[in-house]
């Protein structure tokens, strides 16, 4: 055929006799994609993503640096009598890596022949000391009813990365049984599962390339390729079929690439546009998503151009070959239905449309996952019900105060406790260390002397030597025996000081020292940073409600009363409501940047300015009547999953906006 090509079909001609170029191109980079895709770096932390100036972000920056945070379980074991679960506790506190283990007979740790075992660890909760001492507390409680839950051993990637790879074989499942019921031919199926593959392998494979992805788009992003991207393919297939009935194989598949290129290219550009947007959330998992998203489009829609093409022509005999009657009933009613009520329809939609901007303004959002219900709960989840059904849930709280003053420290501490909603609060300030005494108390030369055992001379000489090290150079003037150190610091100061062989002390005095010496260096690593001491809560309340954020801003008030504006709460509650704060701001200005993007790439597209207004309104309308229904159903929805199907919902409702509304302005210059 010499006819006088234009540039798209000089492209689509040279995409086409180059297939077997292009086979070997993508057969090299899907091997490499194979082998990278254990490269990608994975953060399983949606923390790290929060605004830099929220204050969950701002202090779990500071306890990263300041602090240790030991790892912790709850272990619960069940039908057993209390002497066999003090027994137990014994053997799981002689295991390497555990730190300690909280049992005793109140109803915190034993109930209804329920044993519940409190454990910390020797090192943080992703350390292999920690999850090595876990393995072993499985193996020896392997005969029990065992539940365990806790931030040790559990990794929220691992089970989301699982649970995605049963839906993608369901929607795998259900997208093969649609294109069966949609195909022309068979054989047009393996050429539609081939590109898509392909792209969904060059997308995992390519992800190291990004650095640090989340483990939200690690393990969600080959199901919203394929939802997003699969339409471009069947474009192009159905395109083919058309040209296929006028055309031999290779001007068919030149024809129907050189007029799906720019329908498709346009398509792309609003689904990109939409995830364009989504970077610009503060919440910084939206830019990672995004960014993830438009590689795989990209990716999807390059397979589509340089990669579908030759596999429609090499496979076109079989394609020839695999016709069969179409399974899709003629719905030629439906658009007649649609033209005789097109002057009813319209008021229904502007009524829906404001129903339904309306009740998804009021969508019950969570930003934890306590506050979910799911059908299907995996083990870590029944795990956690059965505990929290027996001896309650636990919300921690870390409220975080300049170091130094431990009189303000023993104050708020002392504040917090007779809150209500507070079943415990540990700091410095009330951790007991021998005879009575807690760790700040501040002891004179004889108090201490009398609990080290130590010569009264010996101590003022200590404490001499102590305050020329911290410049107190007044207490060395005046009465030395009114000089009040608190314990931990002296203690700790007398122990450097043994280790560098300035002090000698007798066995029984220098054993109390170094027992001493291990719970004084714990709880410092634990509580006592450069800039900051940090205080534990324990809450009788929710992860998420309004009562926990009212609680919030009363610690915040009683805390700012002490120290002034420089102190900071951190936990799952300050970064739920942080989320929810972000969210709220985020979830506006994507709303608009997409509806501004879009509009923009339709207008270009169909160069009318009443289609784009009339388009956004229809996809938009449908993600708000959409989620219309967690309002009207009360049914808490995760925030997440509201980025991921609003995502979804808008780039594949664009695609269908564009097909039908191509066809329709094609079809009106030849009928009324």
């Amino acid at each position: 055929m010499n006819e006088k090509r234009n540039p798209m079909q000089k492209i689509a001609a040279f995409i086409v006799d180059k297939r077997k170029a292009f086979y070997l191109l993508y057969i090299g980079l899907a091997i490499f994609s194979l082998v990278s895709t254990g490269w990608t770096q994975v953060n399983d932390d949606i923390t790290t993503y929060l605004p830099e100036e929220t204050e969950t972000r701002q202090g779990l920056d500071i306890m990263d640096r300041e602090f240790i945070t030991f790892g912790t379980s709850r272990v619960m074991v069940d039908n057993v009598s209390y002497d066999r679960a003090k027994e137990l506790s014994e053997q799981i506190s002689d295991i390497d890596g555990v730190k300690s283990v909280e049992f005793d007979e109140t109803s915190a740790h034993y109930t209804n022949g329920a044993a519940l075992f409190s454990i910390t660890y020797d090192a943080t909760a992703t350390d292999a000391v920690s999850l090595s001492a876990l393995e072993q507390i499985k193996q020896a409680l392997s005969g029990y009813d065992l539940y365990l839950s806790g931030d040790t051993g559990d990794s929220t990637s691992e089970s989301l990365d699982s649970e995605m790879q049963l839906v993608f074989v369901i929607a795998a499942a259900i997208i093969l049984l649609v294109l069966l019921f949609t195909s022309h031919t068979y054989m047009e199926i393996p050429v539609l599962l081939l590109t898509f593959g392909l792209a969904a392998v060059l997308n995992m494979g390519s992800n190291f390339l990004l650095g640090t992805i989340s483990f939200v788009s690690n393990s969600i992003a080959v199901v919203l390729q394929l939802a997003l991207a699969i339409d471009y393919a069947i474009i192009l297939c159905h395109r083919y079929t058309e040209e296929r009935l006028v055309s031999e194989p290779r001007e068919a598949v030149i024809a129907a690439l050189s007029k799906a290129i720019p329908e498709i290219s346009g398509s792309s550009l609003t689904t990109l546009s939409g995830l364009a947007a989504m970077m610009c959330m503060q919440f910084k998992i939206g830019y990672d998503m995004g960014l993830v998203m438009i590689k795989a489009i990209l990716l999807s829609l390059l397979s589509v151009f340089t990669l579908m093409p030759g596999l429609l022509l090499s496979f076109s005999s079989l394609i020839d070959r695999t016709h069969h009657k179409s399974f899709v009933p003629k719905i030629t009613q439906w658009g007649r239905l649609a033209v005789k009520t097109r002057y009813l329809v319209p008021p229904i939609f502007v009524a829906v449309l404001v129903g339904g901007f309306l009740l998804s303004s009021n969508c019950p959002f969570v930003y934890g996952y306590s506050a979910l219900t799911t059908a299907n709960k995996n083990e870590a989840q029944l795990a956690q019900e059965k505990i929290e059904g027996v001896f309650g849930k636990t919300n921690t709280l870390a409220v975080l105060v300049p170091v130094g003053d431990y009189e303000k420290e023993g104050q708020l501490l002392r504040e917090l406790e007779q809150l209500p909603q507070v079943d415990s609060a540990l700091g410095l300030a009330n951790v007991e260390a021998m005879d009575g005494y807690v760790l700040t108390d501040a002891l004179t030369p004889r108090q201490f002397a009398e609990l080290a055992d130590l010569d009264i001379e010996v101590a003022r000489l200590l404490y001499s030597a102590y305050a020329v090290e911290q410049q107190s150079y007044g207490r060395l003037a005046g009465n030395l025996d009114q000089y009040g150190v608190a314990l931990i610091d002296m203690f700790l100061f007398v122990y450097d000081r043994v280790q560098e062989g300035y002090v000698t002390l007798d066995a029984d005095t220098m054993q109390t020292l170094e027992d001493l010496h291990l719970q004084l260096t714990d709880a410092q690593k634990q509580l006592k940073g450069q800039t900051y001491s940090r205080m534990v809560l324990e809450l009788n309340l929710p992860e998420e409600s309004d009562e926990t954020f009212a609680l919030i801003d009363q610690i915040r008030e009683e805390a700012r009363a002490v120290y002034g504006d420089d102190i900071l709460l951190v936990g799952e509650s300050t970064k739920d409501r942080d989320l929810a704060a972000s969210f709220g701001n985020d979830n506006l200005l994507i709303s608009i940047l997409s509806a501004v993007f879009v509009v923009i790439v339709l207008l270009f597209t169909f160069q009318s300015a009443g289609l784009p207004v009339l388009l956004i309104l229809v996809i938009q309308g449908s993600v708000w009547t959409n989620f219309s229904f967690p309002t009207l159903q009360h049914s808490n929805i995760f925030f997440m999953s509201y980025l991921v199907v609003s995502a979804i919902q808008m780039g594949a409702n664009i695609d269908y906006a564009i097909v039908i509304t191509s066809r329709y302005t094609a079809l009106k210059k030849e009928m009324p």
